[in-house]
């Protein structure tokens, strides 16, 4: 019998014990024919070396930082925004934007996104590569940057080029970020008559003259939205 397909099939005689050869085990077939919610994860373990599992589970948890990182960058919880990096880690966005620790880049993330500035941060098509407990990622970053004080609106796109690195916790953390411009447009919110900033984390609206009006709010508190007017 073909030794590719032998024990295969079920009942077949030569599987020796239903379908599996001793020291080399098959996949059920039956289980798969079944519709057995567990024969795809039989199929997955059995069809990949150990290592390539192990991989797989380093590129999400490394997905879900970069993710945890957008959060909080935009919801300015810096606590939990420094724990996304490493105390030596790095930054760099151009030429003249360079930042040789976490508590730099972090200072610098503070003081220029403040409550009077909303953000939004979106990554997409990651390419990630792991080896051993060390990695690089590559992301597609669309941006949006509003500062309703300076009547400014910004949109851009860029490439992030990310460094990891497994901890002593077993946590993978950032220990190099950085991103290059494919494009970026500013906006003069006056070009924009019909533009109200109506709800926003911070407290910050838009009245009818068009004036920014502020409440103050700390980072991280719930959203205020501006109610519609009576009549």
């Amino acid at each position: 019998m073909d030794q590719g397909t032998g024990g295969l099939g079920r009942g077949d005689p030569s599987a020796g014990g239903g379908g599996q050869e001793r020291g080399n085990p098959r996949i059920d077939i039956g289980r798969l024919e079944r519709g057995d919610p567990g024969a795809d994860e039989q199929k997955r373990r059995e069809g990949r070396p150990r290592g390539d599992e192990r991989k797989l589970d380093d590129v999400t948890a490394i997905s879900r930082l970069k993710f945890r990182y957008l959060r909080s960058l935009d919801t300015k919880s810096w606590d939990e925004f420094a724990d996304t990096m490493i105390p030596e880690a790095t930054a760099t966005y151009s030429e003249y934007l360079q930042f040789e620790s976490r508590d730099a880049f972090l200072a610098f993330m503070r003081n220029t996104l403040g409550p009077h500035v909303i953000t939004e941060h979106r990554c997409d098509h990651p390419e990630i590569d792991v080896d051993g407990d060390a990695a690089t990622g590559t992301w597609y970053l669309a941006d949006t940057v509003l500062i309703p004080g300076h009547n400014m609106l910004l949109r851009g796109a860029a490439f992030y080029s990310d460094e990891y690195v497994r901890c002593d916790d077993g946590r993978w953390r950032i220990s190099h970020t950085g991103y290059e411009r494919t494009y970026e447009v500013v906006l003069s919110l006056s070009d924009l008559p019909s533009l109200r900033l109506t709800s926003s984390r911070w407290g910050l609206i838009s009245r009818e003259d068009g004036v920014i009006s502020s409440v103050e709010r700390d980072p991280g508190a719930p959203p205020v939205r501006r109610e519609p007017e009576a009549g």
